[in-house]
């Protein structure tokens, strides 16, 4: 493996950078979205306005003593993180923690009424059923007269694009990212992601999804697509075992995604129908380990999982989450192999991600060059660009 310069963790202590902004004006907005979602009782408002003040300035908190992850928590850094400043510690894992609390304020792992309600459910239920839903599903009916390698194509950027998905369903010019100037996707393995899924096989697909209501559709159909087209045998969707990150997949989020493409009309139902019959049958299953939710690289995940990677014949990751987590949320170089950054992975693994946040790898140096001169550094961060990337290889047995 090429040697690469140390790439420091991200901290969000640095005023102006788009972590420290997260941290403080995204965080304290998502605190009030849901707070006005739901007529919460004065002892869950108190807890919002704890947290609110403790994004302001405040330190991290320990978890209840009762709180059914502490001991998972404190394995995953809050032993060591407790008492520090919520910007002086990794970004991954303040994030993440910031989730996990916000849950605790709005009682959802409590006993009472409120338990397991998703305090995100709202605006996840909007979106899906938005009109711009029914627009994306009936564009699958333009999609059945091309040829299944068109079709495979097309799907793969509606998944790729997520709540962009109407943009993935077009198929662009050929030739055309080559005449732009800086081009919205940075880096496309897609053929070589589809060399690993070859038609007659008997794949495993493990997709791990990332947001719910209209980025997961595309996702669905994707491997509706595959399953359909005798390019996988079985898939397996992760997603989150509890609401996270606002939007994040959960199993709920997949029935209702189910449903709502199971009830449309034309190629998106038969689509649907198939879903539905595959999770039946075990075609399709949907898995939601705890390690989903953990604060944590992909890097430091535990053995169960490793083996149920090293066991499919192609991993998925889906989104700008799980690329900070599969390559480490760290100021790589851009330009650093996409495979020494996942190295450690046990099989081969794809990332299908538009760029939200400052981590990226695997970008040639003309490509980064043009990215900075059109665009200074917002490529990283405003979602106008995407990439796939894959990498075979898996590490040697030692």
């Amino acid at each position: 493996m090429p040697e690469t310069p140390f790439a420091p963790v991200i901290l969000g202590n640095e005023p102006g950078s788009f972590p420290h902004g997260v941290l403080t004006e995204r965080h304290p907005a998502i605190i009030r979205r849901v707070r006005a979602a739901f007529p919460y009782g004065p002892g869950q408002h108190r807890a919002l306005d704890e947290l609110l003040e403790s994004c302001a300035g405040g330190t991290v908190e320990p978890l209840p003593a009762d709180a059914p992850d502490r001991a998972a928590w404190h394995a995953w850094g809050l032993a060591e993180y407790a008492g520090r400043s919520w910007f002086d510690v990794p970004w991954l894992w303040s994030e993440s923690y910031f989730y996990r609390r916000l849950l605790e304020a709005v009682g959802y792992f409590g006993a009472g009424a409120w338990g397991a309600i998703d305090p995100f459910r709202p605006f996840k239920r909007a979106e899906l059923d938005a009109p711009e839903t029914d627009r994306e599903l009936s564009a699958l009916d333009d999609l059945r007269e091309l040829p299944e390698r068109e079709r495979g194509r097309a799907l793969l950027h509606g998944s790729l694009w997520g709540n962009r998905a109407d943009l993935g369903f077009r198929i662009s010019a050929v030739g055309a990212e080559a005449r732009e100037p800086a081009p919205a996707l940075v880096a496309d393995d897609s053929e070589r992601l589809w060399s690993l899924l070859p038609p007659g096989g008997a794949a495993t697909l493990v997709l791990v999804a990332d947001n719910a209501g209209r980025e997961l559709v595309p996702d669905l159909l994707l491997i509706a697509h595959l399953l359909a087209g005798d390019r996988i045998a079985r898939a397996v969707l992760h997603v989150k075992p509890y609401p996270y990150y606002v939007s994040d997949a959960t199993t709920a989020d997949v029935i209702d995604a189910l449903e709502r493409v199971r009830a449309a009309p034309g190629a998106a139902g038969d689509h649907g129908r198939l879903l539905w019959s595959a999770m039946a049958d075990g075609r399709l299953t949907v898995r939601a380990h705890p390690f989903s939710c953990a604060p944590l690289p992909y890097a430091r995940m535990p053995g169960e999982l490793r083996a149920e990677f090293a066991a499919a014949t192609l991993t998925v990751l889906k989104g700008d989450l799980n690329y900070r987590r599969l390559v480490g949320d760290r100021m790589w170089p851009p330009t650093t192999p996409f495979a020494t950054a996942t190295g450690y992975f046990p099989g081969p693994v794809a990332a299908l991600r538009t760029l939200k946040s400052q981590v990226v790898t695997g970008l040639s140096a003309a490509t980064e060059e043009s990215l900075v001169a059109a665009e200074g550094q917002r490529w990283r961060t405003d979602g106008t660009h995407a990439l796939i990337q894959v990498s075979r290889s898996a590490p040697a047995a030692s």
